[in-house]
């Protein structure tokens, strides 16, 4: 039995995968950050183009997942767990960036807060395509 105080214990991804998990998270974070603040002067963040903008994280979102099973090998019953693990990574970037380095985001607070809001969708959006995407097997 393993020893409960482990972090293999409670999630079952070897320490390899946890930590290429963790990269590709602050990779796909920054990327998503440095991508809103070139676009927000573009004005992604008002009518339309905000819906645009929204609608297109999902498919946009896809090719991270297989990317980062593939990097990670991940089995196929745990996309899930892996897309978690690199949303907890992002999300917890997100908020330090927005709170002390809101500039990443952009000049102005409507960018700011739009490229904020942008990323916490992407992060949601990688969640429920885990969910999806997560096949397990059965006996």
């Amino acid at each position: 039995m393993p020893d409960p105080t482990t972090i293999a214990a409670r999630l079952p991804l070897r320490p390899a995968q946890l930590a290429a998990l963790a990269a590709l998270g602050v990779a796909f974070w920054l990327a998503g950050a440095l991508t809103c603040r070139v676009l927000g002067p573009m004005g992604v963040y008002e009518g339309l183009a905000r819906i645009v903008l929204y609608a297109l994280v999902v498919p946009g979102t896809v090719p991270l997942i297989l990317v980062a099973r593939r990097a990670a090998k991940l089995e196929p019953d745990r996309i899930a767990l892996g897309v978690a693990v690199m949303t907890a990574v992002a999300t917890l970037l997100d908020g330090v960036a927005l709170a002390w380095f809101p500039a990443l985001y952009g000049a102005d607070l409507p960018q700011v807060a739009g490229a904020g809001a942008v990323i916490l969708w992407g992060g949601g959006v990688g969640l429920a395509l885990g969910c999806v995407m997560n096949r397990t097997t059965r006996s």
